[in-house]
């Protein structure tokens, strides 16, 4: 009989690629992790794990177990949710991991509308860049993710996760107010080309936005500054040192007196917007309300 702790820390030593990581995500020892992994191969009567450089990788057979194991962990978070349901009374805490933008437009509003028609279900709130959340939510140290599609992302075919799409917004062009196109009515990311770029720093998924956004226009951003904090780019970009991709909801609210923010000609780059649980939890009656919840405040938000 293969035991379900054990196939949690296989599906951690394939998300983290290393035992010691794995161990660090699930607040074990690496010797522990590796007991665990020795017992879940007598279990199965077969190798699981190779080395490969400094880390590891799955074996086919492990490639197989682990396909099993989101299964299996998925059905797991479904038994939770029906028992917590048939338990009655949705009372408890729910954490969340959402990204500063997200976090103001949707995750907030939320919480205030939860207060009233859910006065039981409490929400701690971690900030998490939108490349960040997902892995929290894997690992366990949160309950529901506000994430950003990016490069590398878990598609939604993901046997881990259940997916709820909630807003995307375009980017916008944000121009030094001395620029030579500050005047135009929408910008062409082809004629920044010979640009300073400021932006954030790679692995941000607002970076790979930008990048994929100038690579379709035919060009490499130079980028000169970085950062993660969108009123820091917006300042460096006032100060003359560059130009920017923003997400147009980070801009509200912004001292924009040194900028021009202009929209981006043809197809503008879009930053989309989800909500993720771990497969089996969304109906889950402390995490179902919250989803609800998100997606009636996205619905709220104004056009794009």
């Amino acid at each position: 009989m293969i035991d379900p702790r054990r196939l949690r820390i296989l599906r951690a030593v394939a998300d983290h690629r290393t035992v010691t990581a794995a161990a660090a995500a699930l607040y074990l020892t690496p010797s522990a992790v590796s007991q665990q992994l020795a017992a879940l191969e007598q279990e199965t009567g077969h190798v699981l794990l190779t080395r490969s450089g400094r880390g590891v990788r799955l074996t086919a057979a492990g490639e197989i177990l682990l396909g099993h194991a989101h299964e299996v962990l998925a059905q797991l978070e479904r038994a939770e949710a029906e028992l917590a349901a048939y338990a009655g009374g949705a009372a408890g805490e729910v954490t969340v991991a959402a990204f500063a933008t997200g976090i103001a437009e949707v995750l907030a509003p939320a919480i205030a509308r939860l207060a009233h028609a859910h006065p039981g279900i409490r929400l701690r709130v971690r900030d998490a860049e939108g490349d960040q959340s997902l892995p929290l939510l894997l690992d366990g140290e949160a309950d529901l993710a506000l994430a950003v599609e990016y490069r590398g992302a878990p598609g939604a075919d993901d046997g881990r996760l259940s997916v709820l799409a909630l807003y995307a917004e375009p980017f916008d062009a944000v121009l030094p107010s001395g620029h030579a196109l500050a005047d135009f009515p929408e910008v062409s990311l082809a004629d920044l080309s010979d640009a300073d770029w400021v932006g954030q720093y790679p692995g941000n998924p607002c970076h790979d936005v930008t990048l994929l956004a100038c690579e379709l226009a035919g060009f490499q951003p130079r980028f000169v500054h970085s950062s993660d904090d969108f009123r820091a780019v917006t300042a460096l970009v006032g100060a003359g040192a560059g130009v920017a991709l923003v997400p147009r909801s980070a801009l509200r609210g912004m001292d924009l007196k040194e900028v021009q923010v202009r929209p981006v000609a043809g197809s503008a780059p879009t930053r989309r917007v989800f909500a993720a649980t771990r497969r089996g939890a969304e109906s889950h009656p402390l995490i179902a309300p919250v989803l609800a919840a998100l997606s009636h405040e996205a619905g709220r938000l104004p056009p794009h």
